[in-house]
């Protein structure tokens, strides 16, 4: 003989109510939390209040007279105009003035050998600039010039 079947277990019955008691305890701490993280409280990122500028520091500019520099064998006439100006340290503005025949020397040169492509590609300013200040420093002697800040390039 069989025996009785034995009850199926039972499965306890899923409340609602600590599902919604969670959802309703978690909406304004996710809050708390974003305003915390939001405004600098809980790791400092918020504005410092109202400081005085600091110095630049040691820092001068020695301006490149402006270069005009044809380009192309081609009869039609393209010029590039550029004006710049070198960001050196402030003890080494007067040995950069001294060797600033050979800078543009150097410029002259590299500029004339540009492919004409590269010059009417709108991102080649940022490559020309690296070129051009890597150039400028190994004329100048390391350590002398910083930056090089172009302030006209113009294509004609």
């Amino acid at each position: 003989m069989t025996e009785p079947a034995a009850p199926a277990a039972a499965r306890p019955r899923r409340r609602l109510l600590p599902l919604l008691a969670g959802l309703v305890l978690a909406l304004p701490a996710a809050g708390g939390a974003f305003y915390a993280v939001h405004s600098g409280l809980l790791f400092g990122t918020a504005a410092a209040p109202e400081a005085a500028p600091q110095a630049l520091g040691d820092v001068a500019f020695v301006p490149l007279p402006p270069l005009v520099v044809s380009l192309g064998r081609e009869p039609v006439n393209r010029h590039l105009r550029l004006a710049a100006q070198l960001e050196v340290p402030r003890a080494m503005a007067a040995e950069v003035t001294l060797v600033m025949p050979r800078i543009l020397d150097v410029l002259n040169g590299y500029l004339r050998a540009v492919a004409m492509g590269e010059l009417e590609d709108p991102a080649a300013l940022v490559r020309l600039r690296a070129q051009m200040l890597r150039r400028i420093q190994m004329v100048a002697g390391e350590g002398r010039v910083r930056d090089l800040l172009v302030t006209e390039f113009v294509l004609n």
